[in-house]
Formats: structure tokens, sequence, C-alpha cells
């Protein structure tokens, strides 16, 4: 199950772009609580943590305790802008969450287990790289983990045959297919083609000149002179 994590964080009461880049260089990061039942407010934390917890995170679905002031309020980071060309991040986005309201959440499926079929070169591959799951943030997965081992080659594993966690459920109907076993993919090589030769008889094309080394057609004979 996903852990909650404690993060510090403060109101931000400045905005701009030019408080926006003080914030940057001072080492916090803007960011943005929002939510069905809470007010949206602009808020700030301290970049290295929240880098360094993004990174000891195995999942992208990461659930958080936010500390600002006195009260504290659990979010889910909904997104998080990253600066590609400068490194770092630029603003986060927290989905505020209640204990005891039903989230929904995207989980990466992670398959286990060897497929019988890949000795036989098959391939296994997965149709549905997430799950889209409905459960309270206390049962949130960081991913949903699928025996593959029984599998032969043109066999799949079905959402109606997945063991999930309890208390967490898929709005995807019991017959699809999520891990499929491929069959083999073989590669037919095209095969060389000939140069077609000219049919017999055939006349050359105008203005077509002879081969190097072919002997050119001899000339109509004249008559002869007379005497």
């Amino acid at each position: 199950m996903a852990k909650i994590l404690d993060l510090q964080a403060e109101v931000r009461t400045q905005s701009g772009t030019g408080a926006v880049k003080r914030m940057r260089k001072a080492g916090t990061i803007p960011a943005a609580l929002y939510g069905r039942k809470v007010e949206p407010s602009s808020i700030q934390v301290h970049g290295k943590t929240f880098s360094k917890l993004l990174a000891g995170s195995a999942s992208d679905n990461i659930l958080v305790s936010l500390k600002i002031g006195s009260g504290e309020q659990l979010a889910l980071v909904q997104e998080v802008q990253h600066d590609y060309l400068r490194g770092g991040i630029l603003h986060i986005d927290f989905h505020a969450v209640a204990a005891d309201e039903e989230i929904h959440a995207n989980v990466p499926v992670v398959t286990i287990g060897e497929a019988k079929g890949q000795k036989q070169g098959g391939m296994v591959e997965a149709i549905h790289h997430e799950i889209e799951v409905r459960c309270l943030p206390k049962d949130l997965p960081e991913s949903i983990q699928i025996d593959v081992s029984h599998l032969e080659v043109g066999q799949g594993v079905h959402v109606s045959e997945i063991k999930f966690p309890e208390g967490v459920s898929c709005h995807l109907g019991g017959d699809v297919v999520i891990v499929m076993c491929e069959e083999p993919k073989v590669e037919v090589e095209p095969e060389p083609t000939a140069a077609a030769a000219p049919a017999a008889g055939a006349k050359p094309a105008a203005g077509a000149k002879p081969a190097a080394g072919a002997a050119a057609a001899p000339a109509a004979a004249k008559p002869a002179a007379k005497k």
C-alpha cells in the first residue's frame, strides 16, 4: 500500500513572476492545493525535501499529509511540472482528499514470473500499462502485480483473474485483457529480385545505347558499283 508521507508546507502570500523566481532561488517550490471539499489555496514546500520524497517513491501516486501551520491536510500529488532545460521542479499540484472518501487513481501494472510461452519464443506484452482503481486513500496500492508464469503462447490475463488488494476495485470489465503472451514474431526477409532480362526478339528502346563491349549490328550492305 502507498505510504502517507509527512510534508511541511506554508501558505504562499506573494504571487507574480518576480515573487516566484525569488522563491525558487531561495529553494522553495510554489504549489497549489485544491479539492472538492477545500478552498483552493496557494502554498509552498521545501524543494530538496520534496525532491527526496519524489525520488524515494516507487509509484507516481504519492499521498502526503500536508502540515500547514497548525492544520493538516491529506492530499494526493496530482501533477509535478519539471524544468527540463535547467533542471528542478517548477510547480506542484496537490489534490486534497478525505481519509474516509474513495479516490480514483491510475496504478502501474507489474508482471511477476516468466511465462511458459516465453520458452517457445513468445513475448509477454502489457495491453494496459496502468489500471484505474477505486479505494480509500489508506488502501491505495503502489502497483498491481500480475503473475504470468502460467501463460502459454496466445493466452492472456483478464481483469476477472486479477487478485486486487483488499478494499481495491477496478472499473474495467472482467473480460478486458491486461497482459498477453504474444506469438513469436518472425521477420520475413524479402527475396532478392533478379534483374529482368530483355525478352527474346525484343527491340531496344529508341535512343538506347548498346552495352559496353557489345558488337554493333552490321550495317546494311550497299549495292555493288556498276562497271
